[in-house]
């Protein structure tokens, strides 16, 4: 599929990571989604019910992000890229991007980041 949708960095706020003090604390994290959808009828028609919401895959994925809580990015990935696939239909991959640019580590960097890519051919 040639034609996304994508939704770049999310600021939440949440408490996910494998340390209790991340369960405490909590942390900034940012959530990418690129969803592969085939946009032809909508583009032709104007139509929104033809296409996918930016703002309805953005508040889903904030709301997982805010309301549930994950050792795991992956697992957070997971979580959203699944119900992402449910509740939207057209869309056909989806890709999340979250991005953890406070991760406690020793080493001086940027962030850390996981990105998962699922579709609904992964059955």
């Amino acid at each position: 599929m040639s034609d996304h949708i994508r939704v770049h960095r999310l600021a939440v706020f949440a408490r996910h990571g494998v340390l209790p003090e991340e369960a405490v604390l909590g942390q900034r994290f940012f959530l990418s989604l690129d969803a592969a959808v085939d946009t032809r009828a909508a583009g032709r028609s104007d139509d929104l019910t033809r296409s996918v919401s930016y703002a309805d895959m953005a508040d889903l994925a904030v709301g997982i992000a805010t309301t549930r809580r994950f050792n795991l990015l992956e697992a957070l990935a997971e979580a959203i890229a699944a119900d992402i696939l449910a509740r939207f239909p057209l869309i056909e991959a989806i890709t999340v991007r979250i991005d953890k640019p406070s991760a406690p580590v020793q080493q001086v960097l940027d962030g850390v980041s996981v990105e998962i890519t699922r579709s609904r051919a992964d059955g």
